[in-house]
């Protein structure tokens, strides 16, 4: 093949790239990705059920979209072009940074489903992780990382949140805006 030859067939492949103001589906598979560096739904699922043993089975309704730099978003149903709009279902995931993280809103939503990595915080336990305040947590013996921290309600196990565990803490990072003082309740 000549130089030539060499160089329009390079001209012609897809070189797509991630715009950060509109919204793109997740391709089904890695080998499917167009864009570099963009999460695929099959390695969305799979991450949920290996760090928190949900079910992929939770997800066969729901389409996942990015929009920016690795905030994937979750969207119960199909959508042909999404990319005029603002927000599309719930923010779900950050998955363009070395430890992917999930939303507050994912946990509270699909957190029940979760049968690994769930740290149940008794009553005033909850109270300081809703309010954002980290504590020492030396007796969990589970996985360092993000976990779903669930509270007993109405003698339930109900997910509040995303906590990060390491060195013997868990740390809130329950955003600003759904942080909550809440009373303590035994």
């Amino acid at each position: 093949m000549s130089d030539d030859a060499e160089s329009a067939g390079e001209a012609d492949a897809p070189t797509a790239t991630n715009d950060g103001q509109r919204f793109d589906r997740l391709p089904e598979t890695p080998a499917d990705r167009e864009v570099e560096g963009r999460a695929s739904r099959r390695e969305v699922i799979d991450w949920w059920e290996e760090r928190f043993g949900i079910d992929p089975s939770a997800f066969e309704e729901y389409t996942f979209w990015e929009k920016g730099a690795g905030k994937v978003w979750i969207f119960n149903g199909e959508a042909t072009d999404p990319s005029a709009v603002e927000a599309i279902g719930m923010t779900f995931l950050r998955t363009r940074q070395e430890h992917w993280k999930p939303t507050t809103r994912a946990a509270t939503r699909f957190g029940g489903l979760a049968t690994q990595n769930v740290i149940e915080l008794d009553p005033e336990q909850a109270v300081a992780f809703v309010a954002g305040d980290d504590q020492d947590l030396p007796e969990w013996d589970g996985d360092w990382g993000y976990l779903i921290a669930t509270h007993e309600v109405a003698g339930e196990s109900a997910p509040i949140g995303v906590g990060l565990y390491l060195y013997d803490e868990l740390r809130s990072v329950v955003p600003k805006g759904s942080r909550a003082d809440l009373p303590v309740v035994e």
